[in-house]
């Protein structure tokens, strides 16, 4: 009987076990499924030399770079918006982009708006301090962070 029960139990469990889908990273809302080949939102601060926005609406600049090779690996197309850092920060917060990129550094006031990814460079600023950028990602979708940050340790950039 109780060689009959150690059986069963194995044999459920073992069947059990295959039907778990992996629980983490996940994004609550799918953002990394339905950037997937469609569109990723990608909201733009321009702060050259880093993410600039030329007279014909262009986004340039090695941060625009890196978001558009991170888009090719995914599938993904970027959808650009411009604008001023805080009202980036409220359309993330709207679920209307998913990145935001514009020179921001890793002691961003705006930590408690967005999740930071691992600083990816060190530049210096106009104080001649080092600064570490980051790119901003929407708060909670953990998948897209994950992905993103593992991108950019295979491309080298880590600060």
């Amino acid at each position: 009987m109780i060689r009959s029960l150690w059986r069963i139990s194995v044999v459920l469990l073992v069947l059990l076990s295959g039907c778990a889908e992996p629980a983490f990273p996940r994004d609550p809302d799918g953002t990394l499924e339905r950037a997937t080949n469609g569109p990723l939102l990608v909201g733009v601060s321009s702060h050259p030399p880093h993410a600039e926005i030329s007279d014909d609406g262009t986004v340039g600049g090695p941060e625009a770079e890196i978001v558009e090779a991170y888009a090719t690996t995914i599938g993904a197309t970027v959808e650009w918006r411009e604008g001023a850092e805080s009202e980036l920060m409220e359309l993330m917060k709207l679920g209307q982009l998913d990145l935001i990129i514009g020179g921001l550094s890793s002691d961003s006031p705006w930590s408690t708006h967005a999740a930071l990814t691992r600083p990816y460079t060190t530049t210096i600023g106009a104080d001649g301090k080092a600064v570490k950028l980051i790119i901003a990602v929407r708060l909670g979708e953990n998948a897209l962070l994950t992905n993103l940050e593992r991108f950019l340790a295979a491309e080298g950039l880590r600060a």
